[in-house]
């Protein structure tokens, strides 16, 4: 773990990453937001993940660059930082960022239980607390379904005790979708977790609509589909109706169209990169896509040479 200290040590060499960019602070009242249908608190709809992105190690340099990203998301009005233990050692360097910001910033916390077992499940969650800096967690969810029943069962008892504010499950790479969705016709769920994007819109058949009927707010992995939607459109100019929306890049483009869908909570693009945080950040104010913007996002992006 590095401390504050340490970090402070290495901030005349780092200076070029450490420093916020004009005009980087957001209005919060221009920060789109979207309610939590079990309670009715809004959250800010971009959030932060970190799969691969926060996966590194803990010398000074490195912590110094992962510290300039989230300066920027929350410069940016971003809260939510959604991690995991599968993925390595972000839990762990989210944590080490957060002791160096002071004053903290508001962090909507959220990470997931991977493992089978009660008693080491109870064991993964505490430690994620510790990793991350957080002394409870807003949201835990069983990650990828795995032994969920067990799991959940634990989540169910710690939203009554106060230990967690929201439960939920996940899925990525478009797995257990119909377990998925057994599970949110039964289960007391604030959140889910899946994958949903412009180039991915399997989502819309029914993960989507059902978690509306169910008041279960939506938490959208994969918004780049890991990068490959930069794929089909290097070198092409954005449409016109990306103008009338306010997107200066694709990136904003592929954010806009997700937003753009009444039943999405939140997404969770990840990144260690400081200019495509501020990239990610800009689309979190201004303009929504409605229906018809939507159909003229997707018509210009299938337009382009596959």
């Amino acid at each position: 773990m590095i401390t504050r200290r340490q970090l402070l040590k290495h901030s005349a060499s780092l200076a070029a990453l450490t420093a916020l960019p004009a005009g980087a602070l957001a209005d919060a009242a221009a920060v789109i937001r979207r309610p939590i249908p079990s309670s009715g608190e809004t959250i800010p709809v971009i959030g932060m993940g970190t799969s691969r992105t926060f996966d590194a190690g803990a010398d000074p340099e490195t912590v110094a660059r992962l510290r300039h990203v989230m300066q920027i998301f929350f410069a940016g009005g971003g809260s939510v930082i959604d991690s995991s233990p599968m993925y390595g050692e972000a839990e762990a360097r989210v944590g080490d960022v957060l002791r160096t910001l002071s004053p903290r910033p508001e962090v909507f916390s959220a990470t997931k239980v991977w493992i089978e077992g009660r008693e080491a499940g109870i064991e993964q969650m505490q430690l994620s607390a510790q990793r991350m800096a957080v002394e409870h967690f807003d949201l835990i969810a069983v990650h990828n379904l795995v032994d969920w029943k067990t799991q959940l069962a634990t989540l169910k008892q710690w939203r009554e005790e106060g230990k967690v504010r929201y439960i939920g499950i996940t899925t990525s790479h478009g797995r257990f979708h119909s377990e998925l969705l057994d599970i949110m016709r039964r289960e007391p769920l604030d959140f889910v977790q899946f994958t949903y994007n412009i180039g991915n819109l399997t989502a819309e058949d029914e993960l989507l609509p059902l978690a509306a009927d169910r008041g279960i707010a939506t938490m959208i992995n994969r918004p780049y589909q890991r990068g490959s939607l930069f794929q089909r459109t290097s070198g092409h100019a954005l449409p016109e109706v990306a103008t009338d929306l306010g997107c200066k890049s694709w990136g904003q483009f592929f954010l806009k169209y997700i937003i753009g869908h009444p039943a999405v909570t939140s997404l969770i693009p990840a990144t260690s990169k400081p200019h495509h945080m501020e990239d990610n950040m800009a689309a979190n104010v201004g303009a929504v896509p409605d229906a018809d913007q939507r159909a003229e996002m997707l018509r210009a992006f299938r337009a382009l040479p596959a």
